[in-house]
């Protein structure tokens, strides 16, 4: 299940999970619209990791643990450090990214 952040919090979730793949998106982003439901469908398949999805321009301190430059960029956390991250529309190098941390 993907958690959509209401608040500037992602630190804390980052503390609280061992693992975490963050998609950074905004309204705006067409590419982000597009590639939310395959995020969401492969968060199903992978019930062991946490799956955020953070607005980009709502939330500038959660932004800030990634080097973000470009929409949509997905990053993965493990232990509350970021360890990759891509900025992609395509789901094999999303899929890729994901699994480097399973």
């Amino acid at each position: 299940m993907v958690q959509e952040l209401t608040e500037d919090n992602l630190q804390e979730i980052l503390n609280g999970n061992e693992k975490v793949v963050v998609q950074y998106s905004a309204t705006w982003c067409g590419n982000c619209r597009i590639m939310k439901p395959k995020f969401k469908k492969l968060s199903t398949e992978l019930e062991d990791l946490k799956f955020v999805i953070v607005d980009a321009e709502k939330f500038p301190e959660s932004r800030k643990l990634a080097d973000v430059s470009n929409l949509p960029t997905f990053a993965t956390f493990v232990d509350g450090e970021k360890k990759n991250q891509t900025q992609t529309n395509k789901f094999d190098v999303l899929k890729d990214l994901v699994n480097e941390i399973q």
